[in-house]
């Protein structure tokens, strides 16, 4: 007689805290910041977390580096659109709340459409392939007005249809909760799909897409589905766009909007899971709130992007996870003080950099209006050498000062690595 078996495969508490504390955070945002800036800001948020997590579906898990992701997500907001005013007319009974969907299902639709030819090959081929079809379907946007809306673009109303509970996602908050539930179980279906055997596979043909060959998995068919998937999510964030602007346009396709996805989902961290979420964020600090403060905001983006592939290829998600080692190894106390020195001679610098970029835009742009201007609470003028010494000399300090910062930051972190790495080893070698 055959005895029955039963086998209990513990909780992952940690896991369940971090995403009960996201859920958390999603839902109390917008009590704790509550101007209506906030709110849309919170909104656009949620829209940017669902589109860079499908972008990094195929960067990070598929090694899939493609210019052309605002494809899906852009159609996506156009279907979408579309859906809400069938719906708005009467021809079609569908509530506002699963507009999204609509979208969604028209980008899964494009990228099993568009994604066969695309995903046929790999690496720089793969890429020029991307940027080859964004540009296809961008200029296709001024070409059918029917569908695209000429430049004007097509607007709609998300008033409209049965109201429940009195909902009518007219007030803002009203729509960024709905934004936060699709945020939420979009992201946790995401998440489960990095731990499906697709999702393994995928990261399989990522690392060594010949010797997947070699067991019998067809690479393409794995780049294919994982493509369609991207594209599901990618219509579901351009969805809620449209609902967020009532209004969809040409840009919303375009190579400037692809390429943004890739630079944040780069800069948050493509090697792990929360790093679009990070990448998302600052999308919409940049350029929402960033764009306002200076002209040159732009530049600044190039520049921190030029440092981070220099010196953290990783993403900022990469550093988090390094800090986050030290600290369970107990050495985190040894970096404070070359972290404060490299805060202090860095924010110098900047103040230094930054000053010189406000001058140089001031005299190009605004110098017929004033040669002063004002930077952080002192006036600059870009008349005669003083100002333009008096800058030099603190950016010349700056950079000095964090060079020295940058090599003691080096010596304390070489030799916290070097205690970490002797003491894994010595646990590996007493267990």
């Amino acid at each position: 007689m055959s005895r029955t078996h039963y086998h209990f495969t513990p909780l992952n508490l940690p896991r369940i805290v971090l995403w009960s504390g996201f859920a958390l955070l999603l839902a109390v945002a917008p009590l704790v910041f509550r101007s209506s800036l906030s709110h849309t800001l919170l909104s656009q948020m949620g829209i940017a977390i669902i589109v860079c997590l499908s972008y990094n579906i195929l960067f990070g898990q598929g090694g899939m580096l493609g210019f052309g992701h605002a494809v899906y997500s852009g159609l996506g907001s156009f279907l979408a659109m579309h859906t809400l005013n069938w719906a708005t007319a009467g021809n079609i009974p569908f509530p506002v709340s699963l507009v999204p969907l609509a979208g969604g299902l028209g980008g899964l639709f494009f990228a099993a459409l568009l994604g066969w030819i695309t995903t046929r090959k790999s690496g720089t081929t793969f890429a020029m392939i991307t940027l080859g079809m964004g540009e296809l379907v961008w200029a296709m946007s001024l070409m059918f007005p029917e569908f695209f809306g000429g430049e004007g673009g097509i607007s709609g109303n998300r008033v409209a249809g049965a109201k429940p509970f009195g909902i009518t996602f007219g007030p803002q908050i009203q729509l960024y909760y709905l934004i936060a539930a699709y945020t939420f179980v979009s992201a946790g279906l995401m998440f489960a799909f990095t731990r499906t055997p697709l999702g393994r596979m995928l990261n399989a043909v990522r690392d060594n897409p010949e010797r997947v060959e070699f067991v019998g998995y067809d690479t393409q068919m794995v780049r294919y589905m994982a493509f369609m998937i991207a594209g599901f999510f990618a219509g579901i964030s351009g969805g809620l766009a449209a609902l967020n602007f009532e209004i969809v346009t040409s840009e919303v396709v375009s190579a400037y909007r692809s390429g943004a996805y890739l630079l944040f989902t780069f800069l948050g961290g493509a090697t792990f899971f929360f790093g679009p979420i990070i990448g998302a964020v600052l999308m919409v600090l940049a350029t929402v709130l960033l764009s306002e403060f200076t002209q040159a905001w732009l530049l600044y983006l190039g520049l921190v992007f030029l440092f981070m592939v220099m010196f953290a290829p990783g993403g900022i998600a990469s550093l988090v996870m390094m800090n986050l080692r030290v600290a369970a190894f107990g050495h985190f106390r040894k970096l404070r003080l070359p972290y404060l020195g490299l805060l202090l001679t860095g924010v110098v610098a900047f103040i230094g950099v930054a000053a010189l970029i406000e001058m140089v835009y001031h005299l190009q742009l605004n110098a017929a209006l004033s040669p002063e201007l004002r930077f952080m609470g002192v006036t600059l003028s870009t008349q005669g050498a003083q100002g333009w010494l008096a800058v030099g000399l603190l950016v010349a300090v700056g950079t000095a000062l964090f060079g020295i910062a940058c090599r003691r930051f080096a010596q304390v972190w070489g030799g916290i690595q070097g205690v970490i790495a002797a003491e894994i080893q010595r646990r590996e070698g007493s267990a």
